[in-house]
Formats: structure tokens, C-alpha cells, sequence
């Protein structure tokens, strides 16, 4: 019978205070059925003298009731579960603590539907219907549930908020605009919505818009990628041949060297070995002679030793020199040396053609440079660090703290002769090639100044035309206690800048920019070189003064 009459609800069977189903239903004297401990809390909270309520119908009760519990709803919820629950249809649904309650609901409200611009009140389906169905409501205006209708009210007048005040950028009611925001330009809130709305179009395009060009750089860029990975695959794989066709060729030459060796060995050890079995033969030969002239040296008679002297007299012509010459030779050494020094040619050729291939791989760069940092932290992101040469570094150059530190001493250190070294200028060049984005700092301590320069490596080591900024291939920034001056190419530019004892020097080779900056507290820029680099640089410094020094610092 259940099943075949009316259909029930969850809702019908749940406890209005807890929301759950029944637990331990007990009805109290107005009807209104609760989860026994539900109620007991209820009523422990109120504590009015006495007096006690129905949370639903608000009905009192003096004396508190006597609960007992409700064994026939108790069944029914127990067989209710069993067989299953109707869902509570969609218009019915309660609105909990996140929903927007209906205003018009008595008791446990619905959720509201809609909400009334007009009204400033929310409407659930059923208490709705009269804006669907009287004529003056339709013409009210409905939007989506809200919280925040109060908003539109004005807090001075107590009247909706209509109008919208251009000048203060603010909303407000009509009396406000014959008021306070009197001579103001205002108009209503639609006109002003309309016009915000055209603008909001407009923003929308724009965005719109800016999302294809993305999707489409997205999709370039997914493309490129591709292809740089094509590339690199490929060209590992080319140069992964070539140098295995190098190491084939140093193998097979190492073995053709390999070779004439055992052969030069095994036909000289067997010349050799010829002269040495002849030279036994004839001791032999020669000890024989000997012992026999021994025997006739020792023959007593004298008719007897003329007779046979003649014959055991002569002796036979030696079959080689009078004595073997070796010459000074040192065997097979000197082939080691000479590999050796194809070593040392190969590793020359291979530290220049190196650098090339870095600077060819560094220059696979699809994408525009990034901008040049804004502050020092954004440059340290870029710091290298930086070493000196000693090899490049001139003979009155003294390096230390890890060669990162030169000093210019009074006289000469005995350096080694070396063809990277500087001769002409009391300079230095950094070990390692500078590509990419590079920034470094130096520190300068002296009384006569400091030339921080970046240059090639093929420089010229000797004469004027060695200095930095004196030549094609250098970029030098000079510094005294007094200025600052450029130079390239023997051309100079005087600049202004704040007094300090670090410089500051950005890189970015790719782009071809070259900065110097003074850093102090903050960072001051002197000045910036645009142009082309066609080769790996190297940092460079020149101090002339006894007892100056640069160091290169330590990046923090």
C-alpha cells in the first residue's frame, strides 16, 4: 500500500534541526516529530523559566514534555530505508548555509530561484510565480540568486540605487543625485551599464583576440620546437659520425705508426743481430789464431817454429770496421716525441675550433633576447664566474686569490715565455670564452686607474695596437679617480657617472649588447655598445700603476 500511495520524501522523515533522517524519532504535543537528542538540546538551550518551544510552529510547553519515543515512525523510517527513499523533487530543495535562501518561505526555507532587482528579495519556484503571472511584477527586473541585494540600496536614503555618479564613480538612489551629487554628472545605472557594457565588449574582443595570437604563438612555437629537436637529433648524429670517423683515423694512424715501428725494430735488430753473429764468428776464428800462434810461441826447436810460423803467421782481413760507431741516437724516442707534438698541434687545433663550435652551437637562438635586467639581482641571475689567465698576463702582473686578483708589481716576475702573453701593455685576459648572457664585477684599489675591457682572442699581444679600446677588437671602459671614458677602435667617449670603486658588466652576445654599470648601493648605468660580435670574448683588465690592483669579485 506503501508503495502504491502516496509518494514520500526524504524530507519527510528528516529531523528539522539536525537535517538527517530520524534517529529515535519522538513527537512532541504540536505533532512536529525530532531525533530525541536533537530536541533535548534544543530545549536545554532555550531554559525561558520553563517554558518550552517547537522549533517549527514555536508552540510552548509548560511543563517540558515527556519524550518517548515514537515506535511506529521509528519502524517506518527503519522500512523506509530498506526499500529506498524518493529524492525530493528539485523544487523543494532547502536551502542550506551556501544558498540563497527564499525571503518568503515561512519555516525551513527553499532555495531561491531567482532574486528581484526590484523587490530586493529572493524568490523560491512556488512564491516566484506572481512575476511570471501579475502584470506590474513582469516588468521587474530577475537575475541569477544573490546575497548582495541590500547593496543596491543606499545606506542615507533607504532607496534602490538607480542612478550612477560618473564624478565619484560611484552608484547611488535618485534623492542622492538632488542631494550630495547635486550638479554632478550623472545618469542612470542602465545607461551607465550600457556604456560599461560596450566597453566590456570591447575588452572581450581585445582578450579574445590576444588568446588567438597566443594560441597561434603557442602553436608556432610547438612547431619550432619540433623542429629544433629534428635538428639537434640530426646533427648529433652527423657529429657523432665525423667524430668517429676522427677517432677511426687517429686509431688507424696510431696502428700505421704501430707498425713501422715493429718493422723499423725488426729490420734494424736484425742488422744488428747479422753484424753481431759475424763479429762472434771471427772471435772464434780470431782465438783460434791466437792459440795456435800461443803453440808456436812455445815450440822449442828452432828449425821446427821457421818452418811453420809462415803458415799460422798471416792473419786473415777483419770483416768489418776497425770498431762500430753507434750514433748518438735515442732509438725510438724521438718518434715519441714526435707524436707528441702532433698531440700538442692537435690539442691547439682542438681547444680554437672548439671554442668555434661553442659559439656556433650558442647561436642557435630562435627567439628575441630577453631585455636587459632591471637591478642587480636580476643581473646576478647571469653571474659567470670568471678566472684569469696567467698565460695572457704581462711579466709585471702579479695574479693571486685564485686568479681573480691582479696587481701590478715594480718589477718583473719570471714568467715563461708563451705566445698568448702581453708584452706591449701591463694586461690580462680571463681563461674562460664569454657567450650568451654573462655579468661579472670588478673591484678596483690603487691610485692610478683600471681599463675593464671585454676582446677577442686574436688580440695582439705586443706593441700600442695590443691596448684595449686601441683596436677593432676590444671594448674598454676606462676609470680614474676623476672619470670615465669609452673607447673602441682608438675612438673615446667621455662619460658622467657616479664615483665607484666597482664596475659592473653586462653581456648578452647574442644580441650584441655590451653594458657597464657603477655599483654602489645601486646600480648606475654608463654606458650601453650595440653592435655585432663575431667571435667568443674574453674579460680583460689593465692596471699600470705599481701597487693598484682589480679583482674580479665573487658574486653574492
Amino acid at each position: 500500500m506503501a508503495q502504491k500511495g502516496v509518494q514520500l520524501d526524504r524530507e519527510s522523515f528528516s529531523c528539522s534541526i539536525c537535517l538527517d533522517l530520524l534517529k529515535d524519532p519522538v513527537t512532541i504535543p504540536c505533532g512536529h516529530s525530532y531525533c530525541i537528542k536533537c530536541i533535548k538540546r534544543f530545549w536545554d538551550g532555550e531554559d525561558k523559566k520553563g517554558i518550552h518551544s517547537c522549533p517549527q510552529c514555536r508552540k510552548t510547553f509548560i511543563p517540558r514534555p515527556v519524550l518517548l519515543k515514537s515506535t511506529m515512525l521509528a519502524d517506518l523510517v527503519e522500512q523506509l530505508k530498506k526499500t529506498g527513499l524518493q529524492a525530493a523533487p528539485a523544487d523543494h530543495c532547502y536551502a542550506g548555509a551556501e544558498d540563497v535562501a527564499c525571503d518568503f518561505c515561512s519555516g525551513r526555507k527553499l532555495k531561491a530561484i531567482k532574486s528581484c532587482l526590484s523587490c530586493l528579495a529572493s524568490y523560491c519556484k512556488k512564491h516566484l510565480q506572481p512575476h511570471y503571472d501579475v502584470a506590474p511584477l513582469r516588468k521587474h527586473k530577475l537575475v541569477e540568486p544573490s546575497k548582495k541585494l541590500q547593496e543596491n540600496i543606499c545606506s542615507v536614503h533607504d532607496e534602490v540605487m538607480k542612478m550612477f555618479c560618473r564624478t565619484d564613480q560611484k552608484s547611488i538612489c535618485y534623492l542622492c543625485s538632488v542631494d550630495e551629487h547635486k550638479g554632478h554628472d550623472t545618469v542612470s545605472a542602465a545607461a551607465e551599464r550600457t556604456e560599461r557594457q560596450r566597453e566590456l565588449e570591447g575588452s572581450r574582443q581585445q582578450i579574445q583576440q590576444r588568446i588567438k595570437d597566443a594560441e597561434k604563438d603557442v602553436k608556432l612555437l610547438q612547431q619550432e620546437v619540433e623542429a629544433i629537436n629534428q635538428s639537434a637529433d640530426k646533427t648529433v648524429e652527423d657529429t657523432q659520425k665525423i667524430f668517429t670517423e676522427l677517432i677511426r683515423l687517429l686509431q688507424k694512424r696510431s696502428s700505421d705508426v704501430k707498425q713501422q715501428i715493429r718493422s723499423q725494430q725488426e729490420a734494424e735488430g736484425s742488422r744488428v743481430k747479422e753484424l753481431q753473429e759475424k763479429l762472434e764468428q771471427e772471435i772464434t776464428e780470431l782465438k783460434r789464431k791466437d792459440a795456435e800462434l800461443k803453440q808456436l810461441s812455445h815450440t822449442e826447436d828452432h828449425s821446427q817454429f821457421l818452418h811453420n810460423y809462415p803458415s799460422v803467421a798471416a792473419l786473415s782481413e777483419s770483416t768489418h770496421s776497425p770498431s762500430i760507431k753507434i750514433r748518438p741516437l735515442r732509438h725510438f724516442e724521438d718518434v715519441t716525441a714526435a707524436v707528441s707534438e702532433l698531440r700538442d698541434k692537435l690539442q691547439d687545433i682542438l681547444r680554437e675550433e672548439w671554442t668555434n663550435i661553442s659559439l656556433r652551437v650558442a647561436e642557435v637562438d630562435v627567439l628575441l633576447s630577453e631585455p636587459e635586467p632591471k637591478n642587480r639581482a636580476g643581473f646576478l641571475k647571469f653571474s659567470s664566474e670568471i678566472t684569469l689567465d696567467p698565460y695572457t698576463a704581462h711579466t709585471r702582473l702579479l695574479l693571486s686569490e685564485g686568479n681573480r686578483k691582479v696587481m701590478v708589481m715594480r718589477q718583473e716576475l719570471s714568467y715563461s715565455t708563451h705566445p698568448d702573453r702581453f708584452t706591449g701593455c701591463f694586461q690580462v685576459l680571463s681563461r674562460e670564452s664569454l657567450t650568451g648572457r654573462c655579468y661579472w664585477e670588478v673591484e678596483w684599489r690603487g691610485r692610478g686607474g683600471v681599463i675593464v675591457a671585454v676582446a677577442y682572442k686574436n688580440i695582439s699581444r705586443a706593441g700600442s695596437e695590443c691596448g684595449y679600446g686601441f683596436n677593432d677588437k676590444s671594448w674598454a671602459l676606462y676609470r680614474d679617480q676623476n672619470s670615465y671614458i669609452f673607447r673602441y677602435n682608438k675612438m673615446k667617449t667621455s662619460i658622467s657617472g657616479p664615483r665607484s670603486s666597482r664596475v659592473g658588466v653586462y653581456l648578452d652576445h647574442r644580441a650584441g649588447v655590451l653594458s657597464f654599470y657603477s655599483v654602489s648601493e645601486t646600480m648606475t648605468l654608463l654606458h650601453r655598445v650595440q653592435t655585432t660580435f663575431t667571435q667568443p670574448l674574453y674579460a680583460g683588465l689593465w692596471i699600470w700603476e705599481s701597487g693598484d690592483s682589480a679583482e674580479l669579485c665573487k658574486m653574492k
